[in-house]
């Protein structure tokens, strides 16, 4: 049966197609446009009455939000792609570590630099709140580059991370800046790009861009 992913191209959907991809999994990706905030719309709002992309339909139908439970979920369901290390493994606790990290301390930082004006009113007040959270964002993904291991985030090997922080690596709050302060992660961001399995899911949702 097929995994159905909500979200948009450049958007958190990324982590759970590219974790599919790796998986072998069969899956459809169904665009919710955020340039025509149809994340809002009502046809939306009944799968996810948060507004927010990404989403997934599980095969049995049941559908969860939040990228970080997809990573999990599809790691649990196809232990075999190697997503995530054996379970109470001291590698399995670095592993959730740095996931939950990310998931905690930068995803929700990326709402506030994205859309300030969610949180104070427009003008000064949002132009210094976008400015403030791009450096949040930035002290962030510095802590992740001091704790690459190698060619990976762990030295076991490719997981969930690295699929997790290349997306974060990406985003707008590095642009012009992550070549010369995190160039670990943006090796790593380079390494999934060069997986058979991840290539088309990088060019689908960046364009081939890094």
């Amino acid at each position: 049966m097929t995994w159905i992913i909500y979200g948009d191209k450049g958007s958190g959907a990324f982590a759970a197609a590219a974790a599919l991809a790796e998986a072998g999994a069969q899956f459809e990706f169904r665009e919710i446009s955020l340039q025509k905030n149809e994340q809002r719309a009502p046809e939306f709002l009944a799968i996810n009455p948060a507004g927010k992309i990404p989403a997934l339909r599980l095969p049995e139908g049941e559908v969860i939000t939040e990228s970080l439970a997809m990573l999990l979920v599809i790691a649990e369901r196809h232990p075999e792609a190697g997503l995530l290390p054996t379970v109470g493994s001291t590698a399995r606790a670095r592993a959730l570590r740095w996931l939950a990290f990310m998931a905690s301390e930068i995803y929700p930082i990326v709402e506030i630099e994205d859309y300030p004006s969610r949180f104070v009113p427009e003008g000064a007040a949002s132009d210094a709140l976008r400015e403030k959270s791009k450096e949040r964002i930035r002290e962030r993904l510095l802590i992740l580059e001091r704790a690459v291991a190698g060619p990976w985030i762990l030295t076991e090997g490719f997981s969930a991370c690295d699929i997790y922080a290349a997306m974060f690596s990406r985003w707008s709050a590095t642009h012009g800046w992550r070549e010369e302060h995190i160039p670990r992660l943006c090796a790593i961001m380079r390494n999934l790009a060069e997986r058979p399995a991840l290539a088309p899911v990088w060019q689908k949702f960046f364009f081939g861009t890094f």
